[in-house]
C-alpha cells in the first residue's frame, strides 16, 4: 500500500518537485556564475603552503572560465607592499582591484558584480583561507550568493589555519570542491560544445596541495 506524504494536514503526494525544493544542493552552472581570484601575489610566493600548485589550479580554472564564458574578477591585497599578481596565473589582461580590507567585496568589485547582472554562484580561489577567503565567503553568503570554495586552489601560510578555515566555512554554508570537480560540473556532458577544450585541462590530475592529510577532519 502506498501512503501519502503528509506535512501537518497537507497531502504532499502530488506536489511536483520544483527548483525551490532542490535549492541548496550546490549544483554549478555556467549561467549566473563568476570566478573570484583572490590575492595570488608575488610576496606570498615563499610563504604560502603549496603556492605553486595552488596557482596552477587557479590558472586552470581561469582558462576553463574563459572557454565557457564565465567572467573572472581579480583582486590584490595592498599591491604596493605585497607585489602584483604572479604571471603564471595568466591574468595579465584582467583589471586587478587593489584593496586593503580582507573581503574581496570592495566598491569596485561590487560594481563589477552589478554590471554582470548579479551572479548567483561564486567560484572562489586564492589566499589566505582564514583571512581574505573567509571574509569574502561570509560577505557573499550574507548577500544570498552560493559560494563554491575550490579547496585545492586555496591555501594559507599554515596548514592548520587552512584546515580550520575550510572546516569553518563549510559550517557556514559554503561548498568545498576541487578544480577538476568544478570543470566537470560546468560542462556536465561529453557532448558539450566546449568539452574537448575542458578535457585538455584535465589531461593531468591536479597537483597535490596536501588536502588528503586532513581530509577526515573536514
Amino acid at each position: 500500500m502506498r501512503f501519502p506524504r503528509v506535512i501537518g494536514a497537507i497531502d504532499c503526494t502530488h506536489i511536483p518537485i520544483t527548483a525551490a525544493l532542490v535549492a541548496g544542493i550546490g549544483r554549478l552552472l555556467v549561467k549566473d556564475s563568476v570566478l573570484l581570484l583572490c590575492d595570488m601575489q608575488e610576496k606570498f610566493r615563499s610563504n604560502i603552503v603549496h603556492f605553486t600548485n595552488i596557482v596552477s589550479n587557479a590558472a586552470r580554472l581561469l582558462q576553463a572560465c574563459r572557454t565557457l564564458g564565465i567572467p573572472p574578477i581579480l583582486t590584490e591585497q595592498y599591491p604596493r607592499g605585497l607585489g602584483p599578481t604572479v604571471p603564471e596565473l595568466g591574468a595579465s589582461d584582467l583589471t586587478a582591484h587593489s584593496k586593503t580590507q580582507f573581503s574581496m567585496l570592495i566598491t569596485e568589485v561590487e560594481k563589477e558584480l552589478k554590471g554582470l547582472g548579479g551572479p548567483k554562484k561564486a567560484i572562489l580561489c586564492g589566499i589566505e583561507a582564514q583571512a581574505c577567503i573567509a571574509c569574502t565567503t561570509y560577505d557573499l553568503l550574507e548577500r544570498g550568493m552560493e559560494v563554491h570554495i575550490v579547496a585545492d586552489a586555496v591555501s594559507s601560510r599554515s596548514q592548520t589555519d587552512r584546515l580550520f578555515a575550510l572546516s569553518r566555512l563549510k559550517q557556514s554554508g559554503a561548498y568545498l570542491t576541487t578544480t577538476e570537480a568544478v570543470l566537470l560540473q560546468l560542462v556536465q556532458d561529453a557532448k558539450h560544445p566546449d568539452f574537448k577544450e575542458i578535457q585538455k585541462l584535465l589531461a593531468h590530475p591536479s597537483p597535490d596541495t596536501g588536502l588528503l592529510s586532513f581530509f577526515s577532519s573536514l
